[in-house]
């Protein structure tokens, strides 16, 4: 693709031309991009969308969780970076002023109306990018008294964009006073020292993650989980969910925990 420049190539029917402007990188793995956001698109907290570059007549479309609030007037991405990867080998390159081509229809099952209310919001994740829209979302905080964003990584410097995350909704003039107390951050690290190290599963499995807490184990009367991350780790989880008693939901039958599967498809 050309760098710092928009694409030569046409708008595809079905989608947005959207202009980037800006890109963070936090590690040889991970960085966030953010694009203009067309004026048209409507989405709901938690959903994603397909993402494709314009390199190409026939771009490769991969999911993407839309990290940014609905009111942001840009939109955010959060992504890993596959050395070999037919999109992210690509989008891992792109600039200020380059074109990301998006299809217009937003979708997900990590949305709010998929969940009966509840005490308290699980967010599990290693894919940690749909709950940072979720965590700006004021109607997450009506529906839930407590909620707990649990962000796996392999080392402590991925954990970056989740912290800068957390310690900015402080500040937020929208929501600061609203998530004060209510929202817990618990990141946890596998491959290196850390204050908090463990697999997602292995802390819910030996109870560690409800007893640092101070929460009893999950159960389908109080608790509410959302699952976001690798294909093993969402079997995983989910089967601890079933074993704790919650039953999976979705947009058009809520119940108390849903696991979103686009990007691993």
């Amino acid at each position: 693709m050309l760098e710092g420049k928009p694409s030569p190539f046409a708008v595809l029917a079905g989608c947005y031309a959207l202009t980037v402007r800006e890109v963070q990188h936090y590690t040889d793995r991970l960085f966030r991009f953010r694009v203009a956001r067309p004026q048209a698109l409507r989405f709901r907290f938690g959903e994603f969308v397909m993402n494709g570059l314009p390199n190409a007549e026939r771009s490769v479309f991969r999911a993407y969780s839309v990290a940014s609030p609905t009111w942001d007037e840009e939109l955010e991405f959060f992504s890993i970076k596959v050395p070999d990867g037919p999109l992210t080998e690509h989008l891992q390159k792109i600039r200020v002023g380059n074109t990301l081509r998006m299809r217009k229809k937003p979708t997900g099952t990590l949305v709010n109306d998929a969940l009966t209310p509840g005490k308290r919001l699980w967010m599990f994740s290693t894919g940690i990018a749909p709950f940072a829209s979720l965590i700006r979302n004021p109607e997450t905080y009506e529906k839930f008294d407590t909620v707990i964003l649990t962000h796996g990584c392999r080392f402590v410097d991925e954990l970056k964009y989740g912290q800068d995350l957390v310690a900015a909704l402080r500040e937020d003039p929208l929501i600061g006073e609203l998530v004060e107390g209510r929202r817990l951050h618990y990141p946890t690290v596998t491959r290196e020292p850390f204050k908090r190290q463990g697999c997602i599963t292995d802390l819910i499995t030996s109870g560690k993650r409800f007893e640092d807490l101070g929460f009893p184990r999950m159960g389908p009367e109080e608790d509410r989980a959302m699952i976001c991350g690798s294909m093993a780790m969402l079997k995983d989880t989910k089967d601890l969910c079933l074993s704790h008693g919650l039953e999976e939901g979705a947009n058009n039958k809520p119940a108390q925990f849903v696991v979103e599967r686009a990007f691993v498809d």
